[in-house]
């Protein structure tokens, strides 16, 4: 597929940017980059003279890093811009912020704020790609290409596999971009929290199914994918806005959600486990469990996270050419 036809607009902001065949694509052009990100000389200057900006308004390690080296390992220049230090911290619009870099002929703005349509209503101001790298609570499809990469490397497909989605799934945009990217590829997907971290309207009325019981939740699983606990966001409810205090049931939630050596032993023997980053340790998945390489994919996802950004910047960018 020519990369031309891999993406239906100039920006990538969410997954149903994407088709399957765009989706698979992109794996295979990850892979290819996961190898040459092996090599001792990682750099191919594919787009030299290209420029890249990323502007996070939210603290980000993984993203915003990999990112920035995607970039650099494929010969492109990179400009980081602390939301602290520009001038939207003196009330300058984000659209007019956006107006300024693309005078200044950036080729990319890589973007990510709390703000869900932000991204869409900046890449429509734009003549420069816009990429998503997490909005709100809605929007992170980076984060799902690169998980659906991680699958797919050990499993050789995303059709035909049973996923579950554990923790906090009312604030997280990892698992709505992943649902939305393997119910692509007619992917079983089951989520499993406990009722306050269940958006339950949201997820009955897109298809996927609901547990309460852990060990239920991920009986003959293929995939595991565990979310931290997002105490920085409000909690959404379907009638109001709740201030969550986490603290008070934290105890609870670790004895019956965390993930252990014990209880994934529901799921199918092969079963691997995920997770975007930040961990936290002993809260959704025991320290053992995130150390085991027999079970545990997420320093793999970091790697990949690297390779699948590659290939993003270097599909969007060669619409040009």
């Amino acid at each position: 597929m020519p990369i031309q036809n891999i993406f239906k607009t100039k920006d990538l902001l969410d997954v149903f940017d994407l088709s399957p065949s765009g989706i698979t694509e992109l794996i295979e052009l990850a892979n290819n980059f996961s190898v040459q990100n092996r090599q001792s000389e990682k750099k191919i200057y594919n787009h030299c003279g290209k420029t890249v900006v990323n502007f996070f308004m939210e603290s980000s390690t993984r993203t915003r890093t990999s990112f920035e080296i995607a970039a650099k390992r494929l010969g492109m220049d990179v400009v980081n811009i602390p939301v602290a230090q520009s001038s939207v911290s003196k009330g300058e619009t984000m659209l007019d912020t956006a107006a300024t870099l693309d005078a200044m002929l950036i080729d990319a703005l890589v973007i990510r704020c709390t703000e869900e349509a932000l991204p869409s209503t900046i890449a429509g101001n734009m003549k420069a790609h816009v990429i998503s790298a997490g909005a709100g609570i809605s929007f992170h499809p980076t984060q799902a290409l690169l998980d659906a990469m991680t699958i797919f490397q050990r499993k050789g497909t995303l059709s035909g596999l049973k996923v579950a989605i554990c923790g906090d799934v009312a604030r997280s945009r990892v698992a709505r971009s992943n649902i939305r990217l393997l119910q692509k590829f007619g992917t079983d997907i089951s989520i499993v929290a406990p009722d306050y971290f269940i958006s339950q309207d949201y997820y009955e009325e897109i298809g996927v199914k609901i547990y309460n019981d852990l060990k239920e939740g991920i009986r003959e699983a293929d995939v595991i994918i565990t979310l931290r606990v997002q105490n920085e966001r409000t909690l959404i409810r379907s009638d109001k806005a709740d201030a969550f205090d986490f603290g008070q049931k934290l105890n609870s939630y670790v004895l019956e959600y965390r993930l252990n050596h014990e209880n994934i032993k529901a799921a199918k023997e092969d079963v691997i486990v995920l997770h975007p980053g930040p961990v936290n340790r002993d809260v959704e998945i025991s320290s053992s469990l995130i150390d085991d390489e027999k079970y545990s994919m997420i320093l793999k996802q970091v790697e990949n996270g690297v390779a699948m950004r590659m290939a993003v910047l270097h599909a969007l960018l060669g619409m040009e050419n």
